[in-house]
């Protein structure tokens, strides 16, 4: 065996080091429960002498036994925690040495009538319980062997009953039967102890690993008894409250709002509340969360100034990301302008100056553009929610589109129940639908029907369940698996005269208004899919 595997073996979070671990703890129970019965043996002729049964037959031989059995439980007593040696081997040396006593002291008693034949169910019952394999049927049959010779050592030298020879036949049977029951049993018992050694080692090494997630979160936690008493925290919660925390401290002396919350609350429910540290200096949040069915409390506490600081520095990250694109975005048509500007002073010829004139409106128009969904951008949080109902929602979207659109009418096909309802802000609505149903038909077929819009019921055990989905889809050629993963990202388009900004602020609408925008797989055009909330009964 390697070292490797050896320290497995003695690791007792292992399977193996577990059953190792139960198996030598319950051999020092047996070596106590010798070490017992050898006393009494030694104590009871020393003191009694020969008015007990106990060596009335040969009292010098039982005491030297007993004294003998007795030194042999002491020794194995005092060497109860050392391992030497192989586990089986040390088992069966002590069950031979039991077995060989009892035979002695019960030859020195009277033989098998003196009751001593019984101890050796314990013996065999010990042994099966901690021993393993095919050694226990080993044990039994040399506890049968000793009985039974004696016996016949007793009817032949001694001229004994031969009527004691059926009860001890039964005997040496029982050994047998306890041995094998104790084995089963023991298995059992071995396997669930182990699994009890293994699992709080286990439980053990979680505990360390949750102690020092704990300790390292950038927020604080307390854990509170039912009585408001502090039983666990965090060093962070510490530095947050501003204070050194003991057990048993009550949390009306960290936090008198949050007792009385917590005192006041009727329900054991999950909440957030806002609180200050010990001396005002710092805004906190505090999330209470019910920790365990006896009434603990978890409580979670957040530096609201860190959260604003994170919020304030990705607000200037994608404003910087945004002001970057925006300017890349603005300087292209601007060097046009420009271009066209000069070129335009100097040119003398009216068809010239004509397309040079053409040049300069269509980048002003495209900066006008830009400017507009930039702003529109802006205005996301003014959401004014109403019930909307969509089957004749769309409907005058698409009388609308009609108007740029002389065909919208026979190209949008509409299939959605006068009865979906939902909610959403009117002007996003239009906003939003009108860049998805804008960008189908620009790139569908001429074909009736080439842009479908589809209202339905979100589907039970969907992400949609409970909710309204729209689906707009056209025969187009799709977007290209290239830009699939950055289609709602800003500046993205495939069309030369586009922003790039479409999508990206219909799905920032829709995300205001607590709707979810998607792509999903072509088939084989582009397939949109709105999420919204239904509007109130």
């Amino acid at each position: 065996m390697d070292h490797t595997t050896a320290d497995l073996q003695a690791d007792p979070s292992t399977p193996a080091g577990a059953e190792r671990e139960v198996r030598w703890t319950s051999l020092r129970y047996f070596g106590v429960y010798r070490l017992v019965v050898a006393s009494v043996f030694l104590a009871a002729v020393l003191i009694y002498r020969g008015s007990l049964t106990f060596g009335s037959e040969n009292l010098r031989l039982f005491t030297l036994v007993a004294a003998a059995y007795w030194v042999f439980a002491v020794l194995n007593h005092l060497t109860r925690r050392s391992r030497f040696g192989h586990f089986d081997l040390r088992l069966t040396l002590q069950v031979l040495a039991d077995i060989f006593a009892l035979t002695l002291l019960m030859y020195a008693s009277g033989g098998y009538r003196s009751g001593l034949a019984f101890m050796m169910l314990i013996v065999l019952a010990a042994a099966g319980l901690i021993g393993q394999g095919r050694l226990v049927v080993f044990y039994a049959a040399a506890a049968a062997l000793a009985v039974l010779l004696e016996q016949y050592y007793r009817f032949f030298v001694i001229r004994g009953d031969t009527g004691d020879f059926v009860p001890v036949a039964i005997t040496s049977a029982g050994f047998f039967a306890v041995a094998l029951i104790s084995r089963q049993v023991g298995q059992r018992v071995m396997a669930n102890e182990a699994l009890a050694v293994r699992r709080g080692a286990e439980l053990k090494d979680q505990m360390r690993i949750n102690e020092r997630v704990i300790r390292d979160m950038q927020d604080g936690a307390l854990v509170l008894d039912p009585g408001g008493g502090l039983r666990l925290w965090n060093p962070r919660a510490e530095a947050l409250l501003g204070m050194q925390f003991k057990s048993g401290l009550g949390v009306a002396q960290i936090a008198p709002d949050l007792h009385r919350e917590l005192v006041s609350a009727s329900e054991r429910a999950e909440r957030t509340l806002p609180m200050r540290s010990i001396d005002g200096s710092r805004a906190l949040s505090a999330r209470i969360v019910p920790a365990s069915e006896r009434g603990d409390v978890l409580i979670y506490v957040e530096d609201l100034g860190r959260v604003q600081q994170q919020a304030r520095e990705l607000k200037l990250a994608a404003l910087g990301r945004l002001t970057a694109n925006i300017a890349h975005e603005i300087r292209n048509p601007l060097s046009s302008i420009t271009h066209a500007a000069e070129l335009l002073r100097e040119e003398k010829r009216a068809e010239t100056q004509a397309r040079l004139t053409h040049i300069i409106y269509d980048n002003a128009q495209r900066i006008e553009r830009l400017v507009r969904d930039v702003l529109e951008l802006g205005r996301r949080d003014r959401v004014q929610p109403e019930a909307i109902r969509l089957g004749a929602f769309i409907e005058g979207l698409r009388d609308e589109l009609a108007l740029q659109h002389s065909d919208a009418v026979s190209r949008i096909a509409i299939d959605c129940p006068q009865d979906l309802a939902i909610r959403c802000d009117r002007i996003h609505l239009s906003q939003i639908l009108g860049n998805l149903v804008g960008n189908a038909l620009r790139y569908c077929s001429k074909e009736a029907g080439a842009v479908r819009l589809r209202g339905v019921a979100g589907a039970a055990h969907t992400v949609a369940a409970g909710r309204i989905e729209l689906h707009v889809i056209d025969d187009g050629n799709g977007v290209p698996d290239t830009l699939r993963g950055q289609i709602f990202e800003p500046f993205v388009t495939t069309h030369s005269q586009g922003t790039g900004l479409g999508l990206y602020i219909a799905r920032e609408l829709a995300s205001a208004n607590e709707a979810d925008l998607e792509l999903l797989d072509n088939a084989p055009g582009a397939h949109f899919r709105l999420i919204f909330q239904p509007a109130d009964e």
